[in-house]
């Protein structure tokens, strides 16, 4: 079953507000071409957990990944597109820091996210016990907007660590992008899953459909991957993700499988089965150990990233199980089906 990802820069998405109105007037010309001012919106009505918010700040992120068609690359340093993503990154980061609230000590959540709840209840759970097809493949679109790009976010911090946490986070990344093996990359599998579902897999092709609480998942970790004064906040969101992993993808791997997945569509969460157990340790042994052993006073920003991976993923599910629950569709627009397939 062939996949065309590689290579591939998607459309600018539809604006959904006035902010992203601006932002795509703005790309729609060269930089110098462009005699738009700064953005002047007064800032009424703009909800940093907003979908207009949202996609905002997403988009002037994807100018530093594949960035889109049509869109001059020169954009990512231009002055006045990165007064509006600080303005962005600002309010969501005060958002995240509000909702967050008293952050409790690392280790404390480090052990209590090591306990598996005895009846759960996140998305997961909910695929597996009694999910449906089209649940399923919702799902994998709303992951798509990272999983498409899986491991990126967290490669800014590389430069930013040093010593013994610098190489144990790149030995964890090596294992993301498939062990210097091009078809057995994380992102690749994860294509190939949605491929199996009968999606289309082209990197950014989601993007459309896909609501604020599951841009806002991959701008924490684009957010807290830029900007060296979060490097703490970056190692403790992928460790709040390697240290839960495991035990969700056996769960998703079943319920997919229970779904018709063939072995396409199950690879990837298998693969993560095993090999997150493995990154749990690496990460909570090497990287948070390391790393406080050089610079104790970066206890507090791992502590508020792993907080704040939780808060944002607790978002998305009460999102996806409120919708599920009632019968509706959790995405802003039919998910893009892979070419020559119907929706199923």
């Amino acid at each position: 079953m062939g996949i065309t990802t590689e290579g591939h820069e998607p459309d600018l998405p539809p604006p959904r507000g006035p902010l992203t109105g601006y932002l795509t007037g703005l790309l729609a010309h060269p930089p110098g071409a462009s005699t738009a001012g700064p953005y002047d919106g007064d800032g009424d009505g703009d909800d940093p957990w907003g979908d207009d918010h949202q996609l905002a700040l997403y988009v002037c992120y994807e100018l530093r990944y594949r960035g889109f068609a049509r869109v001059d690359p020169e954009w990512e340093w231009e002055p006045r597109l990165l007064a509006l993503q600080r303005r962005l990154e600002d309010g969501f980061l005060a958002a995240l820091r509000a909702a967050a609230g008293p952050v409790a000590p690392l280790a404390e959540q480090l052990t209590e996210l090591l306990v598996e709840p005895l009846h759960g209840t996140g998305p997961s759970h909910f695929l597996l016990d009694e999910g449906e097809r089209w649940q399923a493949r919702e799902y994998l679109v709303h992951r798509s907007v990272y999983h498409l790009k899986e491991a990126d976010p967290q490669a800014w911090v590389i430069p930013r660590l040093h010593g013994a946490a610098q190489a144990a986070l790149v030995a964890v990344e090596h294992d993301e992008y498939g062990g210097g093996r091009g078809d057995r990359a994380h992102s690749r599998l994860f294509a190939e899953m949605m491929v199996d579902f009968g999606l289309d897999a082209r990197y950014g092709s989601q993007l459309d459909a896909v609501p604020a609480p599951g841009l806002a998942i991959v701008n924490m970790m684009t957010l807290f991957g830029l900007r060296r004064s979060l490097r703490g906040a970056s190692v403790g969101q992928f460790a709040a993700v390697e240290v839960t992993s495991s035990p969700g993808a056996a769960r998703l791997a079943k319920a997919f499988e229970r779904l018709g997945a063939g072995p396409a569509g199950t690879r990837f969460y298998r693969e993560h089965v095993e090999a997150d157990a493995v990154h749990e340790q690496l990460v909570r042994r090497g990287v948070i150990a390391a790393l406080l052993e050089d610079e104790p006073d970066l206890e507090a920003d791992i502590a508020f990233g792993v907080a704040a991976t939780t808060l944002v993923e607790e978002r998305l599910a009460a999102h996806l199980l409120a919708a599920w629950r009632d019968g509706r569709s959790s995405l802003r627009a039919p998910p893009a089906n892979a070419p020559g397939v119907r929706a199923g």
